[in-house]
């Protein structure tokens, strides 16, 4: 006989919701091994003592780590999603007919802790999971990605810049007791100069952002540059572009992973029109710091070639810390045709007239500097193979070199070897998929907050999540499930034993006499 279901609806209903949620539901098992009385404490200092009660502090964050547990990206969907949710009502301690928090709540206690409140329980997860043995310590593989900010190209507004540069050498004058200089006026006329021959030249699509007629053709057209724009709802926005991405306003999330478990060991928020170079040692920084306080030490880092350059090498040395990291493009182990003599510090031609290039002195650029080697004149301007190593219309050969060539030299030969090419496939298969699970997973793709503190504190958050889904996962060490595999794993097999003996006969196949 077919059943049909009458459905009438309860004026009142009465039940518990702990008898509701399952066992081996995740967000049970999460409250209750998680202990987070802690925070209450942290966050003390955040409230005064009069006025109406705030939003519980365990709320808070528990309400966050849904959001990002749940791939959620907005803090009005986050309510919305917990009133529909027995597991996640019981997780945070609300009861069905309890009204839960305005969703503007959330967004201004966010803005009301400090970044060391996140950082705070960022280190306690990560605290257990080296307890549960998750975490080796030793080896770090980073890498960074753009994460968008909330901000879109719409907003972007021009820096404001003086239109005369005379108006404006006279208003520094009359406000400052010394006169400026003539390189000052020079720089301010070379800054004009330049920005017109980029509105003037730039003709590429994707570079351009415009308003269209009806026709949708582009009717005004202008250059967008960090250096001359800026958005006017998130000022630490930075236009950023990858290839086959749009450009947009981004953050840059330098992330730190363990290579044992793929556990998360670090996570910042940084400018991205940054150098990952530039953010290396802060990164370094950070994780020693969250490690050594779980009695771990850094000894290996892994990274790709963006985060290759002077200063960074300089600063896993002066750590003790071996890296992995491929020279950037510009290196050059050796020049052809010449040798470096390291006792007299000059180039030495194998060719030619046998020109000798001096060391003349170190030139400094922007984010480095150099050694310049300059031969004479008079041996090359005579020399047959002149215009094929010097140039057409040049008379000698110059030769620079970084001043931390010697830093570039170790790191060449070090990738050379086979153990490094095994931790280069290590490195890609442990950080990148982890990245991808923040974007993809865990609510990372698009940061809703604004400002790069608020920003920090969102990848924080995100990492948190990432962390406690593998801590609940992994299995407990102390528990006795746990020690029997492992002892029936490597435990002898005792010949008076009459059992073991019937296992033995059974694995071989034959009966023993």
């Amino acid at each position: 006989m077919q059943g049909k279901k009458q459905y009438t609806e309860k004026l009142f209903t009465n039940f518990q919701l702990s008898d509701r949620v399952p066992a081996d539901n995740f967000y049970r098992r999460l409250k209750e091994k998680l202990d987070l009385e802690f925070l209450r404490e942290e966050t003390k200092s955040y409230y005064g003592t009069e006025g109406n009660p705030s939003i519980d502090p365990l709320v808070f964050f528990k309400l966050i780590l849904v959001g990002y547990l749940e791939n959620l990206n907005s803090d009005r969907k986050i309510i919305s999603h917990a009133a529909m949710r027995l597991d996640v009502l019981y997780y945070i301690g609300y009861d069905i007919d309890e009204q839960l928090p305005w969703h503007s709540t959330l967004s201004r206690t966010r803005g009301l802790y400090g970044e060391e409140v996140f950082r705070k329980l960022f280190k306690m997860v990560l605290s257990l999971c080296v307890k549960k043995g998750m975490v080796s310590g030793k080896r770090q593989a980073i890498d960074s990605a753009y994460i968008k900010a909330n901000a879109s190209l719409d907003s972007v507004a021009e820096k404001e810049v003086v239109n005369d540069a005379d108006d404006y050498l006279s208003e520094l004058e009359e406000n400052n007791e010394e006169k400026v200089t003539a390189s000052k006026k020079a720089e301010v006329d070379y800054h004009h100069n330049w920005k017109q021959k980029k509105y003037a030249t730039q003709h590429r699509r994707e570079d351009k952002a415009g308003e269209m007629d009806e026709f949708g053709n582009v009717i005004r057209q202008r250059f967008l540059s960090n250096h001359t724009h800026f958005s006017k709802t998130d000022p630490d926005a930075r236009i950023s572009v990858k290839p086959g991405k749009p450009r947009q306003f981004n953050y840059t999330a330098q992330t730190s992973v363990d290579t044992q478990s793929h556990v998360i060991t670090n996570i910042m928020a940084d400018f991205s029109d940054k150098k990952d170079s530039s953010s290396l040692p802060t990164v370094i920084k950070q994780t020693q710091e969250n490690l050594q306080e779980n009695g771990l030490r850094i000894e290996e880092v892994l990274a790709d070639a963006g985060y290759s350059s002077g200063k960074a090498l300089a600063s896993l040395k002066e750590n003790h810390i071996t890296g992995y990291i491929p020279n950037f493009g510009l290196y050059k182990p050796e020049r052809e045709g010449f040798i470096k003599n390291i006792e007299l510090d000059q180039y030495e031609c194998q060719r030619g007239n046998k020109a000798i290039l001096l060391f003349k002195g170190i030139r400094k650029r922007r984010d480095s500097s150099e050694r310049v080697y300059r031969s004479s004149e008079r041996v090359c301007g005579i020399c047959p193979l002149r215009e094929s190593c010097c140039g057409k219309n040049t008379r000698f050969k110059k030769i620079t070199d970084s001043v931390d060539k010697h830093l570039y030299d170790e790191m060449h030969e070090r990738l050379k070897t086979l153990n490094a090419k095994q931790l280069k496939i290590k490195r890609s298969s442990t950080v990148e998929p982890v990245l991808g699970s923040l974007i993809n997973f865990t609510g990372m793709r698009r940061i809703w907050t604004r400002g790069i503190r608020n920003a920090n504190k969102f990848m924080l958050g995100a990492a948190i999540a990432y962390n406690l889904k593998k801590w609940l996962k992994w299995p407990d060490t102390n528990s006795s499930s746990t020690k029997r595999k492992a002892g029936g794993k490597h435990k002898p097999l005792n010949p008076e034993n009459l059992s073991d003996i019937n296992k033995l006969k059974t694995f071989l196949g034959f009966s023993l006499n």
